[in-house]
């Protein structure tokens, strides 16, 4: 006869599986360090028992959540989505459940959205976007670990984890300068970490005796559309760049594929160099130079920090760099 789902505890599943119910509650909370043979004993249990932990009511030896809710602009296009989908599958190895939210295209973190999240009681909410002062003071208060990510604030609300954008801008412009190129043209999206990544590019440049570059800005984030008419403008033009340095990879392969179009060739009549290394710039024709940031590390320092704090936030801001990388292929 079958035991109803809310009767059947996680002592059940243990006798079932002939372990300890605190090694039932370590393979739903950190399945990483259960061992295989274990875990396969356990997983069946809970298949044939039908179990469904309470993750919420402390139905686990830890009476942790185990949930993050990460906030997301926007899926299409995303230049997050690579590093979100490692850090994601790095987090599923240590036991967590991420949320995802998608808060569409704002400057601002709704507030609503966040408190919907905080309703759910997470370990942690983690923010890509940039957030508002009224967002802030209610992620602050919340006492849940709030992660800003993608960037290193001066005054984080709980904790950072990220890279400096001006100093991806000067790896760009000396990676530039290195390739012999000496008429770049900056196409990059208006909004404030490109623009903390274009002044580097500039100071960089200017300081390695280029002159000024031209400046193309975009909507936030930068469309296809935005780079096929980068190219038509760019076809007019009687001074063309000889490399064009932009804010997403989506805006690199746009660039690339529309002068390709053109009869230009990539990179011999113009280098095109990305951001985000996302499946776009790695699997374009050819190949984009762009610049990669590390998710399963961000995953990693995530959980570490998660498991250190045992869902309680401990007030200690912090910024934790995790550098990113600039990856040379065949478009520059």
């Amino acid at each position: 006869m079958n035991i109803p789902h809310e009767t059947i505890t996680l002592d059940q599943v243990a006798a079932a599986a002939r372990v300890s119910p605190a090694t039932v509650s370590r393979y739903f909370n950190t399945p990483g360090i259960v061992a295989r043979e274990t875990a396969e004993r356990i997983r069946e249990a809970v298949e044939q028992l039908g179990y469904i932990p309470n993750l919420l009511a402390g139905g686990l030896a830890s009476n942790r959540s185990r949930l993050v809710a990460v906030m997301i602009p926007e899926l299409s296009g995303s230049i997050f989505v690579d590093m979100i989908e490692a850090m994601i599958e790095e987090l599923s190895s240590h036991g967590y459940v991420v949320m995802l939210l998608v808060t569409g295209l704002k400057l601002e973190t709704p507030s609503d959205l966040v408190r919907a999240a905080l309703g759910r009681r997470p370990e942690a909410v983690v923010v890509t976007g940039a957030v508002d002062a009224a967002t802030r003071s209610l992620l602050r208060k919340s006492g849940t670990s709030v992660i800003e990510l993608w960037d290193l604030p001066a005054e984080p609300v709980d904790v950072a984890i990220g890279f400096s954008h001006f100093a991806v801008g000067e790896a760009l412009a000396r990676h530039v300068h290195e390739r012999g190129y000496r008429a770049p043209h900056l196409l990059m999206p208006d909004a404030a970490r490109a623009g903390v990544r274009r002044q580097g590019f500039l100071e960089t440049w200017q300081a390695l005796g280029g002159a000024e570059p031209q400046t193309t800005q975009v909507g936030t984030p930068g469309t296809l559309s935005d780079a096929h008419a980068f190219i038509d403008a760019l076809i007019a033009s009687t001074k063309r760049p000889d490399v064009v340095v932009c804010g997403s990879d989506l805006l690199a392969f746009g660039v690339a594929g529309e002068a390709r179009a053109r009869g230009l060739r990539i990179p011999q009549d113009l280098a095109v160099v990305g951001f985000g290394d996302t499946r776009l710039a790695r699997e374009a024709i050819p190949p984009i130079t762009s610049v990669a940031i590390d998710g399963a590390r961000v995953g990693r320092e995530l959980s570490l920090l998660l498991d250190e704090r045992s869902g309680k936030r401990d007030l200690l801001p912090r910024s934790i760099d995790v550098g990113f990388e600039l990856i040379a292929r065949s478009s520059c």
